[in-house]
């Protein structure tokens, strides 16, 4: 069984739909922070969208240097 080669082609879109799902998914756990008195939940949820800013930040810079490798035909 031999390996697939490895293909780029779709790394930015790939990347691109994974920050806009995380921008979403921090955007309802915000609406659900305000929503809720329970203070456990709360603090969960903050943490889970710290976490997924400092995601945010490194598929940003994944998807600069996917882009640029796009360009160069990823030699």
């Amino acid at each position: 069984m031999e390996n697939k080669p490895d293909d780029r082609r779709d790394n930015v879109d790939r990347i691109q739909h994974n920050i806009n799902n995380n921008i979403e998914n921090i955007g309802h756990a915000e609406e659900m922070i305000e929503k809720t008195d329970d203070e456990k939940m709360k603090k969960t949820l903050i943490e889970k969208n710290k976490r997924r800013k400092e995601s945010l930040n490194a598929m940003r810079t994944e998807i600069k240097d996917e882009a640029i490798d796009k360009r160069n035909g990823y030699n």
